[in-house]
């Protein structure tokens, strides 16, 4: 073994000075570079595992050469390179690691790219101490069970955001995404995608799985998306997959007008290697891929070597330029060539060097962290058009868009700000992302039945031809909403009679939508949208009424408000003193002590109103009469005024509430009802505080009222639209109370991220304005009546307001005699 290893070095010695020969001084002069020796010696040995069938692998290993010829003419040392072809297999892999350890000595290795091959390779390495330099995405556990593996390229999860944000740009909120069937887009960027799209309030509708050997089956799946609903398609597989995805795509006419394709970095960055025709297959496609700045003389050197080499070796392909995956190829060989440079080291020593390194690639900045370099933040968006692809802008993590990267970049929150986008057929205008249903795929809508009240939900089954019927106030609202949509959507009722929150969550799970009396609650939010409300949906507490008068000592006094007596009071006394002062001179009875004067005057003021005798009898003055007769003319009218509002008030009963408030109720431990399928058990017992053991549940408006007139309850919870249709069928029995309790509303139900439910909404609110929502409701509540006896109106105490002419007028008509008399004294 040791001969050939040394028979190797010779050979590689021989090789570098032929290459040191041909590179004619036109080596990159990076950051990375080393310190040139005077003797040649040799630094180390590398394995690399690659995939040769495809383009990732024939980019990486004339990467990972490009860097060994690099190493040579820097330094004047060798980095000798053994190569081996995975096929793109994991156990191939893992059999070309067991093969670079064991029999070919090398000291660290390169190249796993996906998660299934990095793994198996890092359980060899780490159990012989040789680090694994991999450029697949790892998850944050993998260090610590293989300790020797590191993460040689930057995590492209951050992509899923990139991802998300286009998608929250352009307004579409339900993506399906396909998906190559393998442990890395599982257990990698799939997760992360779908936290990326809730995160922007977009939902993913379908997870399509597709594995890379069933052409026929990925046929049969894209057939099963074209008959779909959602027209936004996220693409994360390999680009052989990806290709035969596209190629069936265009012939089934899914890369027309109406259509959205968004590739990740999986596709988009090897979209340089596509042939013209394939990728004309793939026009108004966007993708996102990580991207490097492209300049200085150490890219542009590398770049060109490259390109001839590639072409030299690759002469099948149709494009040599090399791709991101590429650049960081040739920065992990040379982190282990400077790694190695520090000293005739391996195992745990070269690793901890390799994890020291720090210095400026051609990709980027190589400075590991735990493990792994730095995330990628910043990635370039691409549009496919025609037989090429045009550099549409970039997205960078934390600030949005740009149509540059540099310092002075401007970033939005919208891609709209980057220009025109060439969507698939050519659309100038933005694809909605979603087709309405035909009649082979009718939406589903459910709805519930449950609701106390017929005149709501009303479903009727007719056994003969196993037809069901819907009516009611909340399906008559749905189908006038659906009535008022710019085109014409096609749906079928679908009974359902489970509770509402079990209708919730199959809106969830498998109907498009829910159509009747759900109420908005933040736990039911979670899992479903909700439309506008259509109606209130407030909790109300309905108790036994009882007569307001029962019991009311100071009824008497009910007829006039205060400031009426007070005014009836003051215009006795006023009227009494000008009669007192007119009559005192001709009447030895009105003189005597100041007491006995007050004491008369007072009786003068009310003794006449009652007084048996004529009015002005003992009257002696003209003037006097005058006054009197005008008071006794006014007395006569606001006594005949109290008369009947009292008697008014005696006759006709007021209702009051048994209970006052909740805090009552929970204070006696009283018995409460809610209806049945309702929202309110976990109301009242979470929000109010109310103790589950007292509340019992009613699924009609009878049983409610027999519970509370039996006091087998004190009070009933009812949603305001049954608790008003209550109220007018027991009129007279009872009675409101309390504060109403408010929640969201009664709305229509969807799915997260429902395409139809803004249309839906403006909808909605055409209905509203129109007039016709309120005539719906109405037309509901007429036809309830009261089957107790008929409430009266409340009474009302008389105020001042309704007499103000006959109190000025019995005022001024003394004031007038008062006047008259001191005039004719003076």
């Amino acid at each position: 073994m040791e001969s050939s290893v040394a028979h190797l070095r010779v050979l590689s010695l021989l090789a570098m000075a032929v290459l040191l020969f041909s590179h004619q001084g036109g080596a990159a002069n990076s950051d990375a570079e080393m310190e040139v020796t005077e003797t040649n010696q040799v630094l180390g040995t590398v394995g690399a595992i690659l995939d040769y069938s495809s383009r990732i692998g024939k980019e990486q290993k004339v990467a990972v050469e490009i860097a060994v010829e690099d190493v040579f003419f820097h330094t004047n040392q060798s980095l000798i390179l053994q190569l081996e072809d995975s096929h793109g297999d994991p156990i191939q892999a893992a059999r070309a690691a067991t093969q670079l350890i064991n029999a070919k000595d090398v000291e660290a290795i390169l190249g796993p790219r996906t998660w299934e091959e990095a793994s198996t390779v890092a359980e060899i390495g780490s159990h012989s101490r040789t680090p694994v330099l991999s450029f697949a995405d790892l998850a944050p556990w993998t260090t610590m069970k293989w300790p020797f593996l590191i993460q040689a390229s930057p995590s492209q999860y951050a992509q899923t955001k990139a991802v998300a944000s286009i998608v929250q740009s352009w307004g579409w909120r339900r993506v399906v995404v396909i998906y190559e069937d393998n442990d890395s887009s599982a257990n990698g960027v799939i997760p992360h995608l779908h936290q990326s799209l809730l995160e922007v309030d977009a939902q993913i509708s379908q997870f399509v799985a597709v594995s890379p050997f069933a052409s026929s089956s990925l046929y049969e799946e894209l057939g099963k998306l074209k008959r779909g609903q959602c027209r936004v398609f996220v693409v994360h597989t390999s680009l052989p997959l990806a290709i035969q995805l596209f190629e069936n795509a265009k012939k089934m006419e899914m890369m027309e007008k109406g259509y959205v394709w968004i590739t990740t970095g999986a596709i988009t960055s090897l979209v340089h290697a596509i042939n013209s025709t394939v990728i004309s297959s793939m026009r108004g496609v966007l993708g996102v891929t990580s991207f490097s700045q492209e300049t200085g003389a150490s890219f542009h050197d590398f770049y060109a070597r490259f390109v001839r080499k590639f072409r030299l070796e690759n002469p099948e392909e149709n494009n040599y330029e090399p791709g991101i995956l590429a650049l960081q190829a040739y920065d992990a060989t040379m982190a282990v060539a400077k790694a190695m440079a520090e000293g005739n080291i391996e195992g745990q020593a070269l690793l901890e060097k390799i994890l020291l390194s720090d210095f400026d690639g051609l990709s980027g900045r190589i400075l590991f962290t735990g493990h792994k370099l730095p995330p990628a933040s910043s990635f370039q968006i691409i549009n496919v058009i025609g037989k090429g692809y045009r550099e549409h802008g970039f997205w960078s993590d934390g600030l949005g868009f740009s149509e540059t990267i540099d310092k002075g970049a401007k970033y939005n929150n919208s891609m709209e700000n980057l220009g025109h986008v060439y969507w698939p057929g050519g659309l100038p205008s933005t694809p909605k992302g979603w087709t309405r249903p035909t009649n082979s795929n009718k939406l589903r809508i459910a709805v519930g039945n449950g609701t106390m009240f017929n005149l709501f939900v009303t479903i009727t089954h007719d056994p003969v031809t196993d037809n069901y019927t819907f009516s009611g106030f909340s399906v008559e609202a749905f189908r006038a909403t659906v009535e008022k949509l710019p085109y014409d959507l096609s749906y079928e009722l679908i009974p359902f009679m489970g509770t509402f929150d079990d209708l919730v969550e199959q809106v969830h799970l498998k109907f498009d939508a829910a159509a009747g009396s759900t109420a908005i609650t933040a736990k039911r939010y979670k899992k479903v949208d909700f439309s506008l409300p259509h109606t209130d949906a407030s909790l109300v507490m309905i108790v036994p009424a009882q007569s307001h008068t029962n019991n009311k000592a100071m009824l008497f006094l009910k007829p006039f408000t205060t400031s009426m007596w007070v005014l009836t009071v003051v215009t006795s006394l006023y009227n009494g003193l000008v009669i007192w002062i007119l009559e005192r001179e001709g009447d030895p009875e009105l003189r005597g002590s100041v007491i006995r004067q007050v004491g008369t005057l007072i009786w003068m003021a009310f003794a006449m109103l009652f007084s048996r005798s004529q009015p002005g009898e003992k009257l002696r003055s003209k003037l006097s009469k005058m006054a009197t007769l005008v008071w006794l003319f006014v007395a006569m009218v606001v006594l005949q005024s109290y008369t009947a509002n009292l008697s008014s008030m005696l006759t006709v009963t007021r209702m009051e509430p048994t209970v006052a408030d909740i805090e009552t109720l929970k204070y006696n431990g009283a018995m409460i009802g809610f209806g049945n399928k309702s929202f309110a058990k976990s109301y009242l017992t979470e929000v109010l505080k109310f103790n589950p053991n007292c509340m019992k549940n009613y699924s009609s408006p009878e049983g409610f009222a027999l519970a509370l007139r039996s006091k087998e309850i004190a009070a009933a919870f009812i949603e305001a639209p049954w608790a008003k249709l209550f109220l007018d069928r027991y009129c007279n029995s009872f009675i409101a109370a309390g504060p109403k309790y408010r929640v969201g509303g009664y709305a229509f139900v969807f799915p997260k991220g429902s395409p139809i439910l803004s249309d839906m909404n403006v909808a909605l609110m055409q209905v509203i304005d129109s007039g016709r929502l309120r005539e719906l409701e109405n037309n509901a509540a007429e036809s309830e009546s009261c089957i107790d006896v008929d409430s009266n109106d409340q009474d009302v105490s008389l105020s001042p307001s309704s007499f103000w002419v006959l109190f000025m007028l019995t005022g001024g008509t003394s004031t007038i005699a008062l006047v008259m008399y001191i005039s004719m004294n003076v």
